[in-house]
């Protein structure tokens, strides 16, 4: 019987404390949160009344909603997809023995380190329309100098920019690091076997680092979903609603227009879509991840 006490004891020190924290800063967040969505408290009233599912309905046929579902998916493929694939390509040139490539990787990865909100505004200083350095770069190629942050054409291209400049690095990283675990055997293969470099890439590196590939689409998706520093910093969800995603929205709808049952009901969503996404993901992992 001792025993037994022991071992529970040892279970609920080792087990159940870092739970405990899980339990505070997730658990009751979300649940509170999801009774929150059937209401329509207004942030400040004592009073609250229960609206069932009114706040849902609203949120789901509502333009502003739609709108920015669709820039949120639109946000998050074209920031995944370049950042693996420059990630992946700076990673395979630099398997490559040249001097100083430490410095190369510390200088790519060095935007993951820094602050989105300080890279936002400076980013913001680089996309000025009249003294920018970008578009006194496009005026010294002869190119069109588009207002880029005052342009519902161009303001979400150059928030994906910034977001994939800055997650690239870390990318690198882990393809950096699973590329050197591949045997250099394989490799004289592939060169015995007289295989293109796309062969090799195709056939070779790209299944052996599978298992990097699919965790980073899940990290850089989540990531992309819950993206607001740079939107909030650079356009404020304009203009015209152009650079709006879900999170903008919730943001918005909760401490501009104090409508916290609606605003929760967008989080909510924002909850299970991320999830079903990630689920699908897992789901192909299994057609196209070698482990």
């Amino acid at each position: 019987m001792r025993h037994r006490m022991q071992g529970f004891g040892s279970f609920a020190l080792f087990i159940g404390v870092p739970v405990i924290p899980l339990i505070v800063f997730w658990f009751i967040p979300m649940f509170v949160s999801l009774w929150l969505s059937f209401t329509d408290w207004d942030y400040i009233s004592p009073e609250i009344h229960y609206v069932q599912l009114d706040n849902y309905v609203t949120v789901l046929k509502s333009p502003d909603f739609l709108g920015a579902l669709w820039n949120t998916f639109f946000f998050a493929f074209w920031t995944t997809v370049p950042t693996l694939i420059i990630g992946f390509l700076l990673a395979l040139l630099l398997r490559v023995q040249i001097k100083g490539r430490p410095l190369f990787k510390a200088l790519i990865f060095s935007p993951w380190v820094t602050p989105m909100v300080a890279m936002s505004i400076v980013w913001s200083w680089i996309y000025e329309p009249k003294i920018g350095l970008l578009n006194q770069f496009l005026g010294w190629l002869q190119l069109p100098q588009p207002e880029w942050l005052q342009s519902s054409t161009f303001a979400m291209w150059a928030v994906i920019i910034v977001t994939v400049w800055k997650s690239v690095g870390w990318c690198m990283i882990f393809y950096c690091d699973a590329l050197g675990k591949i045997s250099d055997e394989f490799i004289d293969v592939c060169k015995l076997e007289g295989a293109t470099i796309w062969q090799c890439i195709r056939k070779l590196y790209l299944p052996l680092v599978s298992p990097i590939t699919l965790f980073l689409a899940v990290t850089l998706i989540i990531s992309a979903m819950q993206a607001y520093d740079q939107i909030q910093v650079m356009t404020q969800g304009g203009p015209a609603g152009s650079t709006r995603t879900l999170l903008y929205l919730y943001y918005q709808m909760a401490f501009q227009q104090f409508n916290m049952g609606q605003a929760t009901a967008v989080a909510i969503i924002l909850v299970i879509i991320t999830a079903v996404i990630s689920l699908i993901q897992f789901r192909l992992s299994k057609y196209w991840v070698h482990y």
